[in-house]
């Protein structure tokens, strides 16, 4: 499964490579109900052609055409648009509102929609500025990317401040579940998150759980663990669960994820099976910090009791942890 940006930035790349001039309409705010999110991507060639949204119907047409109209005038430029409830209620809204859409045109010889292209494909948490303030009016400059160690710790699309016309774009790597055991659960888990549009893979070992028959159209990683995870990475778009209920798989997997970049580490067992595992690895010298990015038992605590029920707690916990970190 690849980034829906990657898409988007593929095709802007492949028409540069053509020789077109492309735009990129970029959703800077809108409503609080709307179908795209702030942060949303259109991208539009010299022809009318398309990929991407920014309102899910109701302005894209407009869209297109404004993009067409900045490139041949070679000038970026700042779309505001009002949504009345009917147009709103087609596309499946209650109310309608406003829209406000930063349009960029590109030459076939502009290297930034590469540099996006290979932030997302290379798994580089990236983050592109644009500074939209009345006294820099889109001045040589106004667009920049931000140092790598400043971007790690933007998370989501939008101004980097309230009193700053500074927006900030993202590109995080495609989020990405390691699930080490082809167990039950990981069965259930590994469905429920392709529908959240993460990619599960599958790390096992073992040919009799870990296999295309119990995991049709799932990556699986016959590896140990901690083998698997060195040959992967471990990066700020990936999650790591542990579900065989075995030390000699989970501990290795779990002391390489808690020493990560990984954005969530969760292990299933009950409380006196995560005390002894604490320990273990306080022996081993894992430091407080890294043992408290553990999550033990993992899942909300919804009450859950079969494996699929278990695999919606985990589900939901992977979500919190991505949303409220």
């Amino acid at each position: 499964m690849q980034h829906r940006d990657a898409d988007i930035f593929g095709s802007i790349v492949s028409w540069q490579e053509a020789g077109h001039k492309v735009a990129l309409a970029t959703v800077l705010s809108t409503w609080g109900s709307a179908p795209r999110a702030v942060g949303s991507f259109l991208a539009v060639n010299q022809n009318g052609e398309f990929v991407g949204s920014v309102s899910g119907g109701c302005v894209e047409s407009a869209v297109v055409t404004e993009c067409q109209q900045a490139m041949v005038a070679s000038e970026p430029r700042i779309l505001e648009y009002g949504v009345t409830d009917d147009e709103a209620f087609e596309v499946g809204l209650a109310c309608g509102g406003t829209i406000r859409i930063l349009v960029e045109p590109f030459d076939p010889f502009d290297e930034i929609p590469k540099q996006c292209l290979a932030a997302l494909r290379d798994r580089q948490h990236s983050v592109l500025l644009r500074d939209l303030s009345s006294d820099v009016s889109f001045s040589q400059g106004w667009r920049y990317w931000l140092p790598p160690e400043s971007a790690i710790n933007v998370r989501s699309h939008g101004y980097l401040a309230p009193d700053r016309e500074v927006f900030g774009s993202v590109f995080v790597p495609h989020l990405r579940v390691l699930i080490v055991g082809g167990v039950h659960i990981a069965q259930a888990l590994s469905r429920m998150l392709q529908l959240l549009d993460m990619t599960p893979i599958i790390v096992d070992p073992r040919p009799s759980w870990g296999n295309a028959d119990r995991f049709p159209d799932i990556d699986i990683v016959a590896q140990w663990p901690d083998e698997a995870f060195a040959d992967l990475g471990l990066d700020s778009g990936t999650a790591v669960v542990t579900l065989t209920h075995d030390s000699k798989f989970d501990d290795p997997a779990l002391m390489a994820a808690l020493m990560s970049d990984a954005f969530y580490v969760g292990a299933l067992g009950g409380r006196k099976t995560n005390e002894k595992r604490i320990e273990r690895f306080r022996d081993a010298g894992l430091d407080q910090a890294s043992i408290d990015k553990l999550r033990s038992p993992v899942g909300l605590n919804i009450g859950a009791k079969d494996p699929s029920e278990i695999a919606v707690s985990i589900a939901a916990q992977i979500v919190q942890s991505r949303r409220q970190p």
